[in-house]
């Protein structure tokens, strides 16, 4: 079976789940790199693992077309998004 390629969650919500990213990063962000046009690096601060994970789950129920990974170590956290070409411009929007 293959995954959406559009976000399902509802647009009333849509605006929530972006200020939950963009606090964040805002408080967390610590460095981004954009490997190529479907893969975005992001460097977080540790203490942000909790919320990097609950955020991304929800993500993931709605938009299922992303990857996240999460790598850290000891000074910071990795994430790591993926998204197929299609979703480019989501991923522009990230960033």
């Amino acid at each position: 079976m293959e995954a959406p390629d559009a976000c399902t969650l509802p647009t009333a919500e849509r605006p929530f789940r972006v200020a939950e990213f963009d606090q964040l990063f805002a408080d967390h962000l610590r460095d981004s790199n954009r490997v190529d046009p479907q893969t975005l690096d992001l460097t977080l601060a540790p203490e942000s693992r909790a919320t990097v994970e609950d955020l991304t789950a929800r993500e993931l129920e709605c938009c299922s077309f992303f990857t996240f990974t999460l790598t850290a170590s000891a000074d910071h956290l990795r994430l790591r998004i993926t998204v197929p070409p299609t979703q480019t411009a989501v991923l522009d929007g990230l960033q």
